[in-house]
């Protein structure tokens, strides 16, 4: 990673991040993204570009990652161990895809490149080669990929903070309280999916290792809006999903220490991640496994998944983060003042207004549930957002406080009759969005809210959908 590069990743609090891109930073072109020119029709009557807005589900992928798989796809062949010149070619590029990720996460010397098939995979490795006895804390508020996958550890399930400085305390003071000896893992994700705020990973990982714990960084959401440096955070592990880094395909890295990677049995047992096995007179089998990356990569890998990753990784490094940021910075402050201007629209935060973001807004609509409203967005206006809970139940009816929606004309409530229906609205873009996709929901969601949806709605399989 560049000096420059490395200066805007120093994540030391979620306030220097933001400030790392000066104000007057040159602000990016969106990145050339596929869709970019597909129309969806509308209920209404006409066609429209599509506005896809839901980037923290997944990203479009960049037409440059398209385009490199597509170079790629003709030599494609079977990697390790193969003879044949496509096997050898495709070898050498699963592997200097492994350090191209390496570089964009700026990786110790010792550390390792696992690849997998999402962040969830990644954590769930984690979870399963934690060592006896390991304690794990994790906040309330992460997303269920990080909040779930410790079942058979001690979980300590912290509550949700509200200031970056009471996260850092919380686990201080939970830190303190276990028992003194034998391991322990703080998870914590760098960018929230539901409020898009940053967190104070640099605190949280001073705190975790001044108490002799480790670190795991969910960086699904931070990855494709910051620069991601696992020596400047001092973190042990990251994990995040190319899927959300403008990469097709289902794969996903751990990146990070090697020791209780290489101390624990196989994630997955099979080929590739054996070196050798053997028969033996009982009539078993011994088996000697592999101490690198490929001890957790069993069966044949997803060489065109790990190879849109390195593309993704090279594209954004080489587009530059301070205009990228920059860039988002504006269309964030876009967002916020429409939203601002129309007092029906709550905002959902943990850390307050000033706190710094990536492009990740959640909110609700007084008198809507929030599946009807995703739903005109949809149907009227051409534009893709998300509604629900987000995988991450607990901190969204935090932030909803119990408050019960109102049905509004059409809902896809969760709860069953006579319980309180709770879920949200979330807006995500990135890299690749254009302003006109976000003057178009601002412009969407003062029109819905003053004149109402010019379509009928009903609730179908759980969905709120347009009457046909």
């Amino acid at each position: 990673m560049s000096a420059s590069l490395n200066a805007t990743a120093d994540h030391a609090s979620a306030e220097r991040v933001a400030d790392r891109v000066p104000a007057e930073a040159v602000c990016a072109e969106p990145l050339s993204v596929l869709g970019r020119d597909v129309t969806v029709p509308l209920v209404t009557g006409g066609e429209v570009a599509y506005a896809a807005l839901d980037y923290a589900a997944s990203a479009p992928a960049l037409q440059r990652v398209w385009d490199d798989v597509a170079a790629y796809a003709p030599y494609y062949g079977s990697v390790h161990r193969g003879a044949g010149y496509l096997s050898q070619l495709s070898t050498d590029l699963f592997e200097q895809s492994r350090v191209t990720v390496a570089e964009f996460l700026d990786c110790r010397p010792s550390d390792q490149v696992i690849f997998t098939r999402s962040t969830t995979d990644s954590l769930n490795l984690l979870a399963a080669v934690l060592p006896a006895g390991c304690q794990v804390f994790v906040f309330e508020t992460e997303h269920h990929a990080s909040l779930l996958p410790w079942g058979d550890a001690r979980v300590t399930y912290l509550d949700a903070p509200r200031t970056p400085d009471e996260a850092v305390a919380t686990l201080e003071l939970a830190l303190a309280a276990r028992e003194p000896y034998g391991p322990a893992l703080v998870c914590v994700t760098g960018a929230s999916n539901v409020t898009g705020e940053l967190w104070p990973v640099r605190e949280l990982a001073a705190a975790a290792h001044a108490h002799g714990a480790r670190i795991v960084l969910d960086a699904a959401q931070l990855a494709p809006h910051h620069p991601v440096s696992l020596r400047e955070l001092d973190v042990d592990w990251v994990a995040f999903s190319g899927h959300k880094l403008y990469a097709p395909f289902g794969s996903g890295v751990l990146a990070g220490r090697a020791d209780w990677l290489q101390e624990a049995e196989p994630y997955l047992a099979g080929g590739g991640a054996s070196r050798k096995v053997a028969r033996r007179e009982d009539g078993g089998v011994d088996v000697e496994w592999h101490t690198t990356a490929a001890r957790h990569e069993a069966g044949s890998p997803n060489v065109i998944g790990v190879y849109s990753i390195a593309s993704a990784c090279r594209a954004l490094t080489e587009a530059g983060f301070e205009g990228l940021v920059a860039r988002e910075r504006q269309l964030i402050a876009k967002v916020r003042e429409g939203l601002a201007g129309v007092p029906e629209v709550r905002v959902l935060s943990l850390f307050g207004d000033d706190a710094p973001r990536v492009g990740v807004i959640s909110f609700v609509v007084d008198g809507w549930n929030s599946s009807h409203f995703a739903a005109a967005l949809s149907a009227e206006y051409g534009i893709s957002v998300r509604d629900g809970l987000f995988c991450a139940h607990p901190l969204v009816r935090t932030l909803l406080g119990g408050e019960p929606q109102a049905q509004g004309e059409c809902g896809a409530p969760e709860a069953a009759p006579g319980e309180r229906s709770l879920n949200a609205i979330r807006v995500s873009f990135g890299a690749g969005t254009p302003d006109e996709h976000v003057d178009r929901f601002v412009r969407a969601v003062r029109e819905l809210v003053a004149d109402g949806a010019k379509w009928r709605y009903r609730t179908e399989e759980g969905r709120c959908v347009p009457v046909s």
